[in-house]
Formats: structure tokens, sequence, C-alpha cells
């Protein structure tokens, strides 16, 4: 049989499926972004100090190395919600937070839950002898959120400090509607 005659066999080609392509693709993506990434995730304790590079809004920081602090138990007025426009009161909050905490060190202290869903440190934000959660509070830039798991003991002050705010018609608790 001359080699012309032969049959030929054809090498099957390998085809990675879809699926598995598009998880390589995501494996290798992540690794990259970790790689890639300009600050290593601090490991909140409590007590740790840290010098904040600038107030986000109301009630959260960014802290220097990139990292985000969301303040527990208090929920000041939006001014980066991008579908929504500044709510009133939303810049004063923002403005009381900056000057509070702007290129300062500060203390974090922690509860139950570390990070929120957003990867965001979670943290009462001590100022020197100032507890910057319950200050927005009593100030009046903010409402207590009660509903979410941490001490009842600092729920009890959020609860007394907004009380306070309400009672003085302060910030929030001077608006049109919101007034007890």
């Amino acid at each position: 049989m001359s080699w012309l005659s032969r049959p030929r066999y054809r090498r099957r080609k390998t085809v990675l499926p879809a699926w598995l392509l598009l998880l390589l693709l995501i494996i290798a993506g992540r690794v990259w972004h970790e790689v890639g990434s300009s600050h290593t995730p601090l490991r909140p304790t409590s007590g740790m100090l840290v010098t904040v590079e600038r107030a986000v809004d109301g009630d959260t920081l960014l802290l220097e190395g990139g990292e985000r602090v969301r303040l527990l138990g208090v929920d000041t007025p939006e001014t980066k919600a991008p579908d929504r426009p500044v709510e009133p009161l939303g810049l004063e909050a923002s403005e009381f937070t900056r000057r509070c905490t702007e290129g300062k060190q500060v203390r974090l202290e922690f509860d139950r839950e570390r990070r929120d869903r957003y990867r965001r440190i979670l943290a009462y934000v001590y100022v020197g002898d100032l507890f910057l959660n319950e200050e927005l509070i009593r100030a009046g830039f903010g409402r207590a959120l009660l509903q979410y798991p941490y001490r009842q003991s600092m729920k009890n002050r959020f609860r007394d400090a907004e009380e306070e705010a309400r009672a003085a018609r302060r910030g929030i608790w001077n608006l049109p509607g919101l007034a007890p």
C-alpha cells in the first residue's frame, strides 16, 4: 500500500467549552486585579489608629491606603447617590465630618460585623474624645440606625442622641415634615 492510498486520519481539534473559557478568564481577571491592587486590605482591630484622607460624605470616610469606613449606627443625608439629587443637609453633614476627620488620625472601634456587603469597614469613629457617630446624630445631621446588629448599649446612646436632636429641632429635625 502506497502512502497515497493509505487512509488519512484527521487529528481531532480540541475546543474548550465556552463556559470553561469564561471561567478561566474570570479567574485570570481576579488574580490580575489582586496583584495589581495598590493596597492591602486592612485587618480591622479595635483601637487601631488610621489617617483619614477625606470624608466621602457624612457617614463614610476614605482612609490613606484606599480603604473606606462606614460609620456604624448613623445614616446621614445622601450627597453622592448617582440617581438622586443631594438630600437636604447632606452637604452640611459632609462638611461636619470633613472638618472633624480630614487629614487627622482617628481611632476605630468595632462591633460584631467588621465589613458591610460593599466591603467597607464598619466602625465607631473617635477623633480624640469626640465620638463622631454619636455627634452626627446629636447635631441633627443624621438618623440613628437601630435595625442592624450592633451593641445594645450603642443603640441606646444613639437613640438618646436622636431624641435630644429631635427635641431641640436640630438639623434634619427642623426640616418641614420631620419636626416632632
